[in-house]
């Protein structure tokens, strides 16, 4: 619990107003910054959310790169903080004629207007290093995904044997408002929020390219009655 409440108490030097005006000067150059080295993780979450049978909500859209990853036969809509990213996100699905994006709202992640259980899955792909309060985020997430859907997630995840656990601890310190997320980023913020909601289940954490700089993981909410029952972990992943 210490990394988290370390986590926690550090990040509020990060907030909404740092992530607004952060990604305000992003949004130009966010996608020839971004593209390849987030990619994989992107397909590898909306192949995920594809998967599920109802809605689907993209939380942290941006510019909208995932969008057309989607199937066509889904129904997305997508959420941002970011006016000038959600412009950027609306003339994509324009652009490309993305019939499958259902709408596009700027919204606070940690306060969304939708009902509770409205999507059948929620994908946030590199979202929570955004959030100055995480677990709030997930909470939320968790609120407007329906029993049996998931939360799909794609997160950098700091280990203490990286060899750039040190300067992504100078970065956070640093230029975490100006970056407008946080370099470093502890499993016990994910791990933790799971073990403490016992209608939440841990099914996937996976690490992905390039070089294992990115972590899946897939979340399922558990119908109420069967959240007494043990719930297995699944394996600590490891770098290929």
């Amino acid at each position: 619990m210490s990394e988290a409440r370390d986590y926690t108490r550090e990040s509020e030097t990060l907030d909404n107003c740092d992530v607004e005006a952060a990604y305000a000067r992003w949004a130009p150059i966010y996608d020839l910054t971004f593209t390849a080295i987030l990619k994989p993780g992107r397909r590898a979450a909306a192949a995920a959310a594809s998967k599920a049978d109802g809605p689907i909500l993209d939380v942290g859209v941006g510019t909208g790169l995932e969008l057309p990853m989607f199937e066509p036969h889904t129904e997305v809509y997508g959420v941002d903080l970011s006016e000038p990213m959600l412009r950027r996100a609306a003339q994509r699905v324009d652009r490309e004629s993305l019939r499958h994006v259902a709408g596009l709202s700027k919204m606070d992640a940690t306060r969304m207007a939708f009902a509770d259980g409205a999507f059948a899955c929620v994908v946030a792909p590199y979202v929570l290093t955004v959030a100055p309060e995480p677990e709030a985020m997930l909470d939320e997430l968790a609120r407007v995904v329906r029993v049996g859907g998931e939360i799909v997630l794609v997160n950098h995840v700091s280990r203490k044997d990286d060899p750039l656990a040190i300067l992504e601890t100078w970065l956070d310190r640093h230029v975490a408002p100006k970056l407008g997320w946080r370099p470093q980023f502890p499993w016990s913020i994910i791990g933790d929020w799971v073990d403490q909601r016992a209608d939440m289940q841990l099914v996937e954490r996976r690490l992905l390219p390039p070089f294992g700089l990115f972590t899946l993981i897939r979340i399922k909410r558990l119908p109420v009655d069967v959240t007494a029952q043990p719930q297995e972990t699944p394996a600590e992943p490891e770098y290929a």
